[in-house]
């Protein structure tokens, strides 16, 4: 019997064909993408929305202290950068952010329409399901300020990650409300407010 591919050489067949390979940035890819790119554009995408609500036990946290990384969950919209990776760097590309984004296989990898000035593009995404036991759900205020203050993984913290992607969103004009009001509790003592 023939064993079923990987997430990886499954993502890599639906892409082969397809020419360039498109992926959509919404976290870190946007101040850190590590691979390069043909060209980049401002995307936005319905139906999913980005979220602090993703526990790290490798980049950004460990087993004993689990972090937070941004994920993709279902509803809404989001803003971000599709990136396109000329068709003979696509594999090598993709086996780096596997590297990267899947030391363990939680993330779902998603093609998605993204909408850009220049027309819409079907590219990667990494998202998450709600029903992922890594999915935190809805965390209490004091256990997003432990998490920002305490979590930290082989790439640093959980809170210098969040303020990373906050200065790379407002460096390409985008502004995520949501996360300005996690990482201003983080340091204070006044209530985290999650909603809107």
């Amino acid at each position: 019997m023939r064993e079923s591919p990987s997430l990886l050489e499954r993502t890599m067949q639906e892409w082969r064909g397809q020419g360039d390979l498109w992926v959509f940035g919404y976290a870190s890819l946007i101040w850190r993408p590590e691979f390069d790119y043909l060209e980049r554009r401002e995307a936005r995408v319905h139906g999913w929305h980005r979220a602090l609500k993703m526990w790290s036990r490798i980049n950004r946290g460990t087993h004993e202290c689990p972090g937070l990384v941004f994920c993709m969950l279902p509803g809404g919209s989001c803003r971000g950068m599709a990136y396109r990776v000329p068709e003979a760097q696509g594999e090598q590309t993709l086996v780096k952010l596997w590297e990267r984004e899947m030391p363990i296989p939680v993330y779902q990898p998603r093609w998605l329409v993204c909408h850009t000035p220049a027309g819409p593009v079907r590219a990667l995404s990494f998202t998450l399901a709600r029903s992922s036991p890594s999915h935190t759900g809805d965390l209490p205020a004091d256990e997003y300020r432990r998490i920002f203050r305490q979590a930290r993984g082989r790439y640093g913290s959980t809170l210098d990650y969040a303020q990373a992607t906050q200065d790379g969103l407002r460096a390409v004009g985008i502004r995520d409300r949501r996360l300005e009001r996690l990482i201003r509790a983080a340091s204070s003592d006044k209530p985290v407010d999650e909603s809107g």
